[in-house]
């Protein structure tokens, strides 16, 4: 009978012990699963109409298409025979589980810093928590010299910093959390750091704002945000969840995509967080004056000579939406005080004309790319500008259609190609001082 008992405790046991383990495997799914979105892996694995994580997402860059890989865990098309260690590899150091390299529009410069358990966490999301489908996207192929993957090696030993993020022991753990997610996992510098002629990021501009060939990403660091239009903490946060804040910013472009499909599904703690990173110094805000649900239309719509053409097209496509003088209609955004309006340059405010501004869920707004020629595309941004933002930046004709266009083409590929034509010259001219010199010898 003992005996009996014995094994009924033992049975019992181990049935606590697999059960104990399964929860902490789906825990740690779970994590991996939060873990994938805060990195907007999405973003670039997901096409549209496909299965998640299956690739072949079109990512325009300087040097041409890149297609996004199928990073499910299929045997044949993704990557269901990585190892963990080859996963981190991917995921850090930019190589793939053959060996060759993966170009850094894959962020990996930024995920380097993630620690060996997020590492581990998003391993067992994409093995266990992902369908496979063994379906493979269309490949990359870039031009000479950049189809070479193995050059990127060489990029890697020149600009890749793989040591992971090392807390600050003078900052408080929220700083610190922030200081993770925008150095690393949600990979802010992307798109906020200017680059050099070889693509990668200018440390000493970290988060300066740069342009992404069409959308510009602003200037994020504390000085710029603490100026006017004013930011505090709660209106990042507020901002990151909604795309929207109290100061009137709106968001558009990548960074609308990057908040409905990442930071809004991201936790209030973490928002808070990388708020605190990005403002070390908070300050609170002036409360805006109340207003009235219906606002009136103000301004003159009385037929004017004087108008200009700019404002003539203002009036007649963006008025209804944004009221005369730009103070927004009924819910809808105003312009006048918007960020956007204070960029050094005026390609987002081109953008959303061109392209619109549409977010997932909530209200958007058309594009007018089919409506506008460039000059007029070119006439109401200067018109928003200069006589809703009062800002002395303008836009050119020719610069809204480079925009249209997809922005301005990169140099890097004549300087790459004129670079290995001079090393190639080089090697023949060293060659033939080689021979010349043997024949002098004899």
């Amino acid at each position: 009978m003992a005996k009996h008992w014995k094994a009924l405790l033992a049975a019992g046991t181990l049935a606590l012990a697999v059960s104990q383990a399964h929860a902490e495997d789906q825990q740690l799914i779970k994590r991996g699963e939060y873990l994938a979105i805060a990195g907007d892996c999405g973003a670039c694995h997901t096409e549209a109409g496909k299965a998640p994580f299956s690739g072949g997402h079109a990512i325009a860059s300087p040097l041409g298409t890149i297609f996004s890989t199928n990073i499910t865990p299929s045997k044949t098309a993704g990557i269901g025979s990585y190892t963990e260690q080859q996963f981190a590899d991917a995921l850090r150091k930019g190589e793939r589980g053959d060996g060759s390299q993966l170009y850094p529009a894959m962020p990996y410069t930024a995920y380097a810093k993630l620690t060996d358990e997020d590492v581990a966490a998003l391993y067992a999301y994409f093995m266990h928590g992902v369908q496979p489908v063994d379906v493979q996207p269309e490949k990359t192929a870039l031009p000479f010299p950049f189809n070479l993957r193995f050059s990127m090696a060489a990029w890697n030993l020149l600009f890749l910093d793989s040591k992971p993020f090392q807390p600050d022991a003078k900052q408080s753990d929220e700083w610190n959390r922030g200081a993770y997610l925008v150095q690393g996992l949600t990979h802010c510098s992307t798109c906020h750091t200017p680059r050099n002629f070889l693509m990668a990021e200018q440390q000493d501009k970290n988060l300066q704002g740069a342009s992404l060939g069409t959308w510009f990403a602003p200037d994020i660091t504390a000085a710029t945000l603490q100026g006017k239009p004013h930011w505090t903490r709660d209106m990042l946060a507020q901002y990151l969840a909604t795309g929207h804040a109290s100061n009137g910013a709106t968001a558009g472009g990548p960074m609308l995509e990057a908040i409905d499909k990442s930071f809004s599904r991201m936790t209030p703690a973490d928002r808070q967080a990388i708020a605190t990173y990005l403002l070390p110094q908070d300050s609170a805000a002036a409360e805006p004056a109340p207003t009235n649900h219906w606002t009136p239309v103000r301004g003159d719509d009385t037929p004017q000579a004087a108008v200009s053409e700019g404002e003539q097209i203002y009036r007649n496509n963006c008025a209804s939406c944004h009221n005369l003088t730009g103070e927004g209609l009924n819910g809808l955004p105003a312009l006048q005080n918007h960020p956007v309006l204070n960029t050094p340059n005026a390609d987002n405010v081109a953008m959303a004309v061109l392209d619109g501004v549409w977010p997932e869920h909530d209200q958007g707004m058309i594009g007018f790319a089919g409506e506008l020629n460039d000059h007029q595309v070119a006439a109401v941004t200067n018109y928003v500008m200069q006589d809703i933002g009062y800002s002395k930046v303008q836009i050119t004709e020719e610069r809204v259609k480079s925009l249209r266009a997809g922005g301005d083409a990169s140099p890097l590929m004549l300087v790459s190609r004129l670079g290995m034509a001079a090393a190639g010259i080089i090697v023949v001219i060293g060659l033939i001082w080689l021979r010349f010199r043997k024949r002098d010898k004899r």
